[in-house]
């Protein structure tokens, strides 16, 4: 996998290449403030990044302005009506506030390899269509608390010499 994430002082860029100008480019991201930069070669794109900052900082110095930090904590997320009422149940059930119930969430998510899990939850549905319209005999479907629930029994089929077992 290709890594175009690059990180001093405190702040992140990422670099793009620019076709039309045959540059690289970045800006430091997670600021209000635009500090953007270039190079002409891979060689030099890091030092030019470094002096981005450099200059930033000494820029907000020279004016008496305190350098934005990157991510202060705060943004803005726009969801449904239903899943937002669906949340604060759950931070009410939990004894703690909307605020802390996203926190969680949001840990829960980037803590978690989510390449696998987006991979994993593909290949249940897969193959829940593939044993529901194949082996409709092996499915047990059910609804629990509105949700629809499929179990599977434990049986072995053999597939293309292979045996495979649910």
């Amino acid at each position: 996998m290709m890594n175009n994430m690059m990180e001093y002082k405190g702040y992140h860029t990422k670099i793009e290449f620019d076709a039309e100008s045959m540059t690289l480019r970045g800006k430091i991201e997670g600021i209000n403030d635009y500090v953007d930069f270039e190079a002409g070669d891979i060689s030099s794109i890091e030092v030019e990044f470094h002096s981005a900052v450099d200059d930033y900082l000494e820029f907000c110095k020279e004016v008496g302005k305190d350098p934005e930090k990157e991510y202060k904590g705060t943004f803005n997320v726009r969801i449904s009506p239903e899943l937002h009422k669906k949340l604060a149940l759950c931070a009410f059930k939990d004894g703690c506030s909307l605020n802390a119930e996203v926190e969680k969430a949001v840990y829960a998510f980037v803590d978690s390899d989510q390449s696998q899990t987006r991979a994993l939850a593909e290949s249940v549905r897969d193959l829940t269509e593939t044993i529901r319209m194949d082996n409709s005999r092996y499915v047990n479907e059910t609804t629990v608390n509105s949700k629809k629930v499929i179990s599977f029994m434990n049986v072995k089929h053999t597939y293309k010499d292979e045996v495979i077992s649910l």
